[in-house]
């Protein structure tokens, strides 16, 4: 399939009444990963989600592809060695997305956390203590071993820390520890790459988001439109439950069994501060906080990225970033920071997730395992067709579990493996250039046969790999124009992104097709503009394109903490942006 092709991102009304051989349910990183698998092996499969592809905690991860080097103090060798192996392949098969990354531990003491780390590894809690050096080294050691296969980094080291670093760290610091994982530009777009894979492979399977599923009886499925309200009926012999953090409430749709899995969310903070991302020189800082909670930060972009908190949930329909997470980064950066001043004013973006863990009667959250299972509800009488449950798992091994799921609900069909996904390239890494020269070649052949800036080459070869080519190829004939108010991206880019990638709301859009609300480069004016470009690119009328205006701007506000200029002047400053009184601009009134 062309890249340029029109994907068959459908609505529901489009499918009404077809057979598909598997249905999957929830269009996050570990359904299409099974999508993509099943259309792999023939497999027709319509997938759906009740929002956006990858709108749940696909699209809010920490952005790293890693192994869980801290797994290994509860003994879970086997998913460490899985998730080293798994980032080793993305890093080969989607080299446009998914970048090496350079990795600090500071160290502050010799012999520091060795009782902890025994202790937990024996299942008990200990007292918090950061890890020292003798306890770091030995697991960095047999992280490296468990690492092994398909690697492409080097191995660890440790150093006593260097003049630069003792004007970052706190005072205490008198070593560092080195090593490598692997962190992702924009996860959304590997999720729509894998679709795009999904139906080039298998041209009978269709994707539909914002499209709920209302129950199953017998080998029907029923499923709302939610843009619409429009109900309609497929028929299947299997279906694949892989909704995540909202698995259980599936289940209940679909006559499963349960409860399975219980949810932690993790908030995010995107800063702009040049001076932090200057010191960290590439790389990210991996640390404990003085109450033993993990926290990372590294350079995202032209930002800094800040995570996580690890908090139990019972609804993930109801989360937010609460003003005590964002004090609680902010605490743990000044502690670890001390020479750096930060605030509130430096938060440009915000954004929470909720990990789908398994159930665990485990103490805290962080010691819940993070390793996948996969599960089957066998036919029941109001159902005649068994469901496949996908329990766990974290973003960087979607691809194990999804061949697992895979392989089940292949034995379930009667049907036998024809392929493997292991060395298969994703979307756009098919093709890449190796090494810097043939990079530059590829660019400078990009700029030249698509009269675009060389810049502008490149922007697009870090947004869409190989596709790149034929992408800037259609945006010269379509005029490659950039946004006024957004010049990172084009009007002929956004309106392809509306027409080719499933856009239905403009949050959709602005949020998980494209990279700048996550960088704060969204202001009224871009988002009016965007919204301008998406109306007449699928075919809004002013009461609709002015109902997305407000709503996107309300969920940038109050979910993203993004500072639009409509924030009424007398705000306080020291508050945070997404708990600001509003003054609504005319043209993002609802009414």
């Amino acid at each position: 399939m062309s890249p340029l092709s029109p994907l068959p991102f459908v609505r529901p009304a489009a499918v009404a009444g077809r057979h598909f051989s598997t249905v999957i349910v929830g269009a996050g990183i570990n359904g299409v990963g099974v999508f993509r698998d099943l259309a792999l092996q023939g497999v027709d499969c319509l997938i759906v989600d009740k929002g956006d592809f990858s709108a749940g905690a696909s699209s809010a991860p920490s952005r790293m592809i890693h192994g869980g080097l801290r797994y290994l103090e509860s003994g879970s060798f086997s998913l460490v060695a899985e998730a080293t192996r798994e980032r080793n392949l993305l890093l080969r098969n989607a080299p446009h997305l998914v970048q090496p990354l350079k990795t600090v531990v500071p160290l502050s003491s010799f012999f520091g956390g060795l009782m902890s780390s025994a202790l937990k590894f024996l299942g008990r809690t200990p007292p918090q203590r950061t890890r020292g050096l003798l306890a770091v080294a030995a697991g960095l050691r047999l992280y490296d071993l468990l690492g092994r296969r398909q690697r492409v980094m080097p191995n660890h080291h440790i150093s006593r820390v260097q003049p630069a670093d003792r004007l970052l760290f706190r005072a205490a610091v008198r070593w560092t520890a080195t090593f490598f994982d692997a962190w992702i530009s924009h996860p959304e777009w590997l999720v729509l790459e894998l679709v795009r894979d999904a139906c080039r492979d298998q041209p009978r399977s269709a994707a539909a988001n914002h499209c709920r599923v209302m129950g199953c009886a017998g080998k029907t499925l029923t499923l709302r439109d939610e843009v619409t309200g429009e109900v309609v009926q497929v028929t299947a012999d299997a279906v694949v439950n892989a909704s995540g953090a909202w698995l259980d409430r599936s289940t209940e749709l679909l006559g499963g069994a349960g409860p399975r899995v219980m949810g932690t969310k993790g908030s995010h903070l995107v800063l702009d501060h040049p001076l932090l991302r200057d010191a960290l020189g590439g790389r990210m800082a991996y640390f404990e906080a003085l109450d033993g909670r993990v926290c990372i930060v590294y350079p995202f972009l032209d930002r800094v990225l800040v995570g996580s908190t690890d908090i139990p949930v019972d609804d993930p329909d109801q989360i937010a970033t609460e003003p005590a997470e964002v004090d609680y980064l902010l605490d743990v950066l000044g502690e670890v920071f001390p020479n750096l001043a930060f605030d509130r004013r430096d938060v440009v973006y915000t954004y929470v997730g909720v990990r789908p863990l398994a159930r665990s009667d485990a103490d805290k959250p962080g010691q819940i395992s993070r390793d996948h299972s996969v599960v089957v509800d066998a036919p029941s009488p109001s159902r005649d067709i068994p469901v496949v449950g996908l329990v766990g798992g974290k973003w960087t091994t979607f691809r194990a579990l999804a061949e697992e799921a895979t392989d089940e609900v292949l034995r379930l069909l009667g049907r036998g493996r024809t392929a493997s996904t292991r060395q298969l390239p994703i979307g756009g890494g098919t093709d890449m250039p190796q090494g810097a020269q043939a990079t530059e070649r590829f660019i400078d052949r990009i700029a030249q046969d698509a009269g675009l800036a060389r810049t502008r080459a490149q922007a697009l070869l870090r947004r869409y790999g190989s596709q790149a080519l034929r992408m800037a190829q259609h945006f010269k004939v379509a005029g490659d124009e950039p946004l006024q108010h957004a010049p990172d991206y084009s009007v002929a880019e956004v309106a392809w992104l509306c027409t080719e990638t499933g856009v239905i709301h403009l949050d959709d859009l602005v949020i998980r097709r494209t990279l700048l609300a996550i960088r704060g480069l969204i202001t009224d004016a871009a988002l009016v503009e965007m919204a301008g470009i998406a109306g007449q690119a699928l075919g809004w009328d002013a009461g609709r394109e002015r109902q997305e205006l407000h709503n996107c701007a309300s969920a940038l506000r109050e979910r993203h903490g993004v500072r639009l200029a409509t924030a009424a002047p007398d705000t306080d400053a020291a508050a945070p942006a997404f708990h600001a009184p509003l003054t609504i601009h005319p043209a993002l009134s609802p009414s």
